[in-house]
């Protein structure tokens, strides 16, 4: 096989880089070309996304990639979901891209639900309803902002956007337009009733392109300086949840996936959506995958509450890095709390440290005392829920699975990993870290014809990839927890 080299641009809630990676007989090799933040921006009483300096981001890298030599075979975009810009019949965008953690969503949920029940959405869309999700945010605007909806041309979601400057083509790309909860999961195009519901025009919304279609070329003002011309912009998994399961190195269909950052997304990839009563009461989601798969899956607040609890230590002179709060959990003592992740005040930032104390006291149990407590209550309730979560996949699949693949930034967090496999009862493997760039990349080669299918990719990363296991151990003492997690968790949903 002949060497070839990609692009991956992958941005997450915190941070974007570009990622150099060359694709050959011997494996998949990466390097990180050039690394920023991702820092929201509040105006007034609303946050934004800085999409601006994002794209700068992204210029700096493609110029700094180009400048280190060797032709480039393609470019691909994943980022995070639900969010979108506005485009005007100028090609311009309209305003800033409004942050998924803004508080305009509170109480459209139930708004919406007025026009169209929850049953009959979940039985169209598939998708687990969350007030982030772009239905929610347009219903929003639909009420308040329609001067903006009237002058608006095109919605395009955050990688069609910045695939859009790259290469001037106008897409919505299948992934990270599943991921929006308009659009039938069997036909996997937008369906009219919940447009129509919201309500907004079908002409906003641009044709859908599958993952691994090449949509055009770089253009010149794409980068500063020099150019090397012709370079494809392919549509990858433009979600990088959908990228990172295509970076799982796993065979066959006995496996589950966590994709473990900012949020942790468990699920297992499958061939149709299932749109049943049992699937919609656990509020599962079916979003589009890569190679025509589904990503049955759930999202659970993963590491945000960590990161929100080391911004709030280090505001108070308290500077910890990852590495050393895992170390302090490690030595905390065991299984004296538990939370649910997804208690509503946890997902809005600030105070994330008071929030969890204050769930601990309102639920009878221990406060945690030192940040080494706080991490260890977090990674263990993490675990626990994945757990949880790992019982719904199964329950409504109806397969048994042997295995749970980690990938992503939080599969460096081993005490986690340990704490998932006693949880689960299931052998963790851990890795690639990179999953989301490795799943972007092999999805370009599958694109310009250098990779055949997803299954030979897979088999070049599990040759590339470091992989750690884990193997469960004090199942009684989990069994325990899980049974307490379940008696907070039934109590908190009656109050």
């Amino acid at each position: 096989m002949h060497e070839q080299h990609y692009l991956a641009i992958d941005l997450g809630a915190e941070s974007g880089r570009i990622m150099s990676a060359k694709i050959g007989s011997n494996g998949i090799s990466l390097v990180e070309q050039h690394r920023f933040l991702n820092e929201p921006v509040k105006v007034g009483s609303t946050m934004y996304w800085d999409v601006l300096s994002l794209w700068r981001g992204i210029k700096n890298g493609i110029a700094r990639a180009i400048r280190a030599g060797g032709p480039i075979h393609g470019v691909g975009v994943d980022t995070w979901g639900v969010d979108f810009g506005l485009i005007d019949q100028n090609g311009d965008l309209i305003g800033n891209p409004v942050h998924y953690r803004d508080q305009r969503t509170e109480g459209m949920v139930e708004k919406f639900f007025q026009r169209m029940p929850r049953s009959q959405l979940y039985s169209v869309a598939g998708i687990q309803t969350m007030q982030i999700n772009t239905l929610f945010q347009l219903a929003y605007m639909a009420e308040h902002r329609t001067e903006i909806l009237e002058r608006a041309r095109h919605l395009l979601y955050i990688p069609d956007l910045l695939n859009y400057w790259l290469s001037g083509h106008l897409s919505n790309e299948y992934t990270i337009a599943s991921t929006s909860q308009m659009l039938n999961a069997r036909t996997r195009q937008y369906d009219s009733h919940i447009l129509n519901a919201i309500p907004i025009r079908a002409a906003l919304l641009p044709a859908l392109t599958a993952p691994g279609t090449v949509i055009g070329t770089l253009l010149p003002g794409a980068v500063d300086g020099a150019l090397q011309g012709g370079i494809p912009v392919i549509a990858v998994g433009s979600h990088d949840t959908a990228s990172a399961v295509a970076g799982v190195p796993a065979a066959g269909d006995g496996w589950l996936f966590i994709s473990s950052g900012t949020w942790s997304l468990l699920g297992a990839e499958i061939d149709e959506p299932i749109l049943t009563p049992a699937a919609a009461a656990l509020n599962l989601t079916n979003e589009g995958g890569v190679g025509g798969k589904i990503r049955l899956i759930k999202n659970i607040p993963g590491m945000w509450l960590l990161q929100e609890c080391r911004r709030a230590w280090e505001a108070e002179g308290q500077c910890y890095d990852y590495a050393e709060l895992v170390k302090m959990a490690a030595a905390a003592p065991a299984h004296k709390a538990c939370i649910d992740p997804d208690y509503p005040p946890f997902s809005q930032p600030g105070g994330m440290p008071q929030k969890i104390a204050d769930y601990c006291r309102q639920t009878a149990q221990p406060i945690p005392e030192s940040p080494g407590q706080t991490t260890r209550v977090i990674l263990e309730s993490l675990a626990a829920a994945y757990a949880r979560v790992a019982a719904m996949i199964t329950s409504v699949t109806g397969k048994r699975y042997a295995r749970i693949c980690i990938v992503g930034g939080g599969s460096q967090n081993d005490l986690l990993n340990a704490f998932t496999a006693d949880a689960t009862g299931m052998e963790v493997l851990a890795g690639p870290v990179e999953a989301t760039a490795i799943g972007n990349v092999i999805t370009q080669a599958i694109a310009v014809g250098q990779l055949q299918s997803l299954a030979q990719a897979r088999q070049l990363i599990a040759r590339t990839a470091q992989i750690r296991e884990f193997t469960p151990r004090h199942s009684d003492v989990w069994l325990a927890m899980a049974e307490k997690h379940k008696h907070l968790f039934a109590t908190q949903a009656k109050e």
